[in-house]
């Protein structure tokens, strides 16, 4: 049995367990738990509605949105590094020394695919279509795509690089006998493009900033777009987003409120969508605020050039202080300010601001005027000199833009990877791991040894470099 067919068990028998606990007295007459299927289970619009927020709730998860996720994309990359004085979180990762059975790894993985179990239990269902089962199921399909996108990009090769190398595997349905192989990269964009064009259809309802409304998932097909290569469709995605979504832009008039916040919105201001947490349903010390805040782990800490490239009038620099870390000068990230035992929305997925830098981004090489606009538009509500530049020197000043304004949460190592660009880190890094060319098989997490064990058919197909 696979890891990710254990997982489709599990969430068979919690679902039973959980439908039988409400039986009255008939229930010695009942389906044996281990046989009540997801189409007995969610059987109503109710059931439906409750294995969404089960689905979400899947996300939070330390493995995935929860803290891996946002903490790799900028630990492997430039951005964030490891204290010396540290509890040995993530330290395989600030080193480049993961292997194929290391914890984390194995993490990402099966919390991704168990999400997407749930997802597909919830799309898969026959509870008769009304606008509130479409919604239900439009934001399924958006969570599925989320949990493809975020797994595709780290264990495969950009779909720039080889549409018809090895993706990850799809599985859409509940088969406790699959023993799924990995499907070409060009596959699973297939259907994270499909079920995103489903998730704008089905979704008609905006709830908050911590479930899926349609121009959430608009806003998830622009950066997949972008992420493939594809500026036309990710400029036109981003556009809709900008201009029809009735959300509005981040100001520095409100910037540090917005971080301190740990709230969910209602209000449509910045935040598309986010992982959202509280002082119950949390990871507790594990959530992601702990690892960079002093007051939790204090673990991760900001590299001195991301530092550097804020000016002194940009509001985005407050969000960092100077201090001293084991006897060293450090620079602290307060990004996240609501550590455990408060109430946290604490993972921002998807925002307004990246819809601009995508915008101006796609806009490019074709439309500078365009590529100005927008990524001015974001530099005016942050306090930032405006960028003047043309050709090149304008692309990467773009780029740059990416990095100050989604630091730390999670795009940046992503960012090289599509780009295809070299990780060149400074002498915040120990020095074994300063340069990690785009070549190095390291780029790429490894298949977990655990899924290689269960699944004779991935076996084979480890990414090249991993033993």
């Amino acid at each position: 049995m696979t890891q990710i067919s254990k997982y489709i068990l599990f969430f068979t028998v919690i679902i039973s367990f959980a439908t039988l606990s409400s039986c009255k007295k008939d229930y010695l007459v009942q389906t044996p738990p281990t046989s009540l299927t997801p189409a007995t289970a969610l059987a109503s619009e109710t059931d439906l509605s409750t294995a969404l927020l089960g689905t979400y709730s899947g996300l939070r998860s330390t493995g995935h949105l929860g803290r891996t996720f946002p903490v790799l994309g900028d630990l492997m990359a430039d951005n964030a590094y490891q204290s010396l004085l540290n509890s040995n979180r993530y330290t395989n990762f600030n080193n480049y020394l993961y292997t194929v059975t290391d914890g984390d790894v194995n993490a990402f993985w099966t919390s991704a695919y168990s999400t997407i179990l749930r997802c597909n239990n919830i799309i898969n269902s026959s509870v008769a279509a009304n606008a509130n089962v479409n919604q239900y199921k439009g934001e399924a399909y958006a969570i599925r795509a989320l949990c493809y996108f975020n797994l595709i990009r780290y264990y495969a090769r950009p779909f720039t690089d080889d549409p018809n190398g090895l993706g990850v595997p799809i599985v859409t349905k509940f088969d406790i006998t699959l023993f799924p192989a990995r499907n070409k990269v060009s596959e699973v964009y297939t259907l994270i493009n499909a079920d995103l064009t489903q998730a704008f259809t089905l979704i008609t309802q905006f709830k908050n900033s911590t479930q899926f409304s349609k121009y959430a998932a608009r806003g998830l097909h622009a950066k997949v777009y972008l992420t493939m290569g594809d500026k036309t469709n990710a400029k036109t995605a981003a556009l809709d987003v900008i201009n029809s979504s009735g959300f509005t832009l981040l100001t520095a008039a409100n910037h540090d409120a917005y971080w301190k916040s740990p709230l969910l919105r209602t209000d449509r201001v910045e935040t598309l969508f986010e992982v959202s947490s509280d002082g119950i349903s949390s990871n507790g010390f594990d959530a992601l605020p702990n690892i960079y805040s002093q007051s939790g782990y204090g673990d991760l800490l900001c590299s001195d050039d991301l530092y550097n490239l804020f000016s002194a009038s940009d509001v985005r620099r407050n969000l960092y202080t100077v201090g001293v870390r084991a006897g060293v000068r450090a620079i602290f990230v307060n990004k996240y300010p609501n550590v455990f035992g408060t109430e946290i929305s604490d993972t921002k997925v998807l925002r307004l601001s990246d819809m601009y830098l995508i915008a101006a981004e796609a806009s490019l090489p074709v439309n500078e005027a365009d590529a100005l606009k927008f990524v001015n538009l974001l530099t005016a509500a942050r306090g930032a000199a405006p960028i003047a530049s043309t050709g090149a020197v304008l692309f990467e000043d773009i780029i740059k833009e990416r990095r100050k304004e989604l630091a730390f949460e999670g795009d940046r190592y992503l960012d090289l990877q599509r780009l295809k660009r070299d990780v060149v880190r400074s002498t915040n890094y120990v020095a074994s791991a300063r340069l990690i060319p785009y070549s190095d098989f390291r780029r790429l997490l490894p298949i977990p040894q655990r899924e290689l064990d269960a699944n004779e058919n991935i076996r084979s197909q480890q990414n090249p470099g991993w033993k």
